[in-house]
């Protein structure tokens, strides 16, 4: 048998995980457009599939995570009824499927969703069922992926304990975490530490978004006072690692790395990275692919994983990410399947359901690939 390349195309063909990934930042542009027509929109910034798919990328490029989210308005804007919430839900599993996802946890705030009447309990009831419907559209095609939901507070508004509550309300219908989101930047984790402690008390798990337009001490304050168990993006973790003096962030290896007591808690915890490579260097959480510490923290054995974060924002798939890698750090098809399994393994589904897939679905896929 003969490996297969690493291109574009062999990629998709890969089993892959995503753990990060924004429902409202995922729709299609001709989407955004149907159903702005739909409900009488009238503030897209362009008229066609194109310009609309060109502009969502371009407002997202500025370099700042404050300008990236305002993109947000328009997406969150068609997104305010049971049928577009269902069929927004119902198009992410199918891309994701098409694309060689076999297990995606994908993530909204349902509080942002309620402006033309729906309760919680209806949003997410809404997309549950239009990722029910994406998941078996793909099945139909003999695409097999299984969709999971985080729900997410924004950091900036009050409803964290709330959203915390709908959660566990939710837990056995297919949401499977928590997760707090937003602007980071006056809007540290530690101020909705009553929901943290809900979803605690109750053995729910959660994410938090920290690390990525704030520094060091937002990954502290969700570790050390909020006990996240995985870092939403994370990247600046790498500000508690100093490397030597000229060292070439694609080398491989960092034998001279002294990490901090930050990151050495991060990496001996094996608390997992959400990392998003293009989504990092668009909102200014790092300068550039080529200076992105995910081959430091990948060859220093920090559990690291590859994300989209958002994929109509960033005009990327997961195959696009992976290939982003492989192009800057010299990745090979034994690296993609330990960050996939990396993945799987921090999954917020049950450690069988976790290992069924390693073992049925990942190593085997892999396994072809590599010859």
């Amino acid at each position: 048998m003969t490996t297969s390349p690493l291109d574009l195309p062999s990629i998709a063909l890969a089993p892959k995980v995503l753990l990060h990934d924004h429902l409202d930042g995922g729709l299609r542009p001709q989407t955004v457009l149907e159903l702005a027509e739909a409900i009488g929109y009238d503030e897209l910034p362009a008229d066609d599939v194109a310009a609309v798919g060109a502009w969502f990328r371009e407002a997202a490029d500025s370099g700042s995570l404050v300008r990236y989210l305002e993109t947000f308005k328009h997406t969150v804007a068609v997104m305010q009824t049971a049928s577009s919430l269902e069929r927004v839900a119902r198009e992410c599993a199918e891309d994701l499927a098409d694309d060689g996802v076999v297990y995606a946890e994908v993530r909204f705030a349902p509080e942002q969703h309620l402006e033309d009447g729906l309760t919680l309990d209806e949003v997410v009831e809404a997309v549950l069922r239009g990722f029910e419907d994406g998941t078996a559209q793909a099945a139909g095609r003999g695409r097999q992926i299984q969709v999971r939901t985080l729900v997410t507070a924004m950091r900036h508004a009050a409803r964290s304990r709330e959203i915390a509550e709908l959660a566990v309300r939710f837990r056995h219908r297919g949401v499977v975490g928590f997760d707090i989101a937003g602007a980071e930047a006056g809007y540290p984790p530690s101020r909705h530490l009553d929901a943290f402690e809900y979803m605690r008390a109750n053995n729910a798990p959660f994410t938090i978004h920290a690390g990525e337009a704030f520094g060091l001490p937002s990954i502290h304050e969700a570790i050390s006072f909020c006990g996240t168990d995985r870092l939403g993006h994370g990247v600046r973790v790498i500000e508690d690692i100093t490397l030597p003096g000229g060292a070439d962030p694609a080398a491989a290896s960092f034998p001279d790395a002294k990490l901090g007591d930050v990151a050495n808690y991060v990496r001996d915890k094996r608390i997992p990275l959400e990392l998003c490579p293009s989504s990092n260097v668009q909102t200014g959480a790092v300068a550039s692919l080529a200076e992105h510490p995910f081959n430091v923290l990948a060859r220093l054995r920090f559990r690291v994983t590859v994300n989209t974060d958002n994929r109509l924002m960033s005009d990327t798939t997961m195959s696009r990410e992976c290939k982003v890698l492989v192009d800057q750090f010299g990745y090979g098809w034994s690296d993609l399947e330990r960050f996939t399994v990396n993945a799987m393994k921090s999954a917020f589904i049950h450690f069988d359901e976790r290992l069924a897939i390693i073992d049925d679905v990942i190593k085997p896929g892999y396994a072809v690939l590599i010859g």
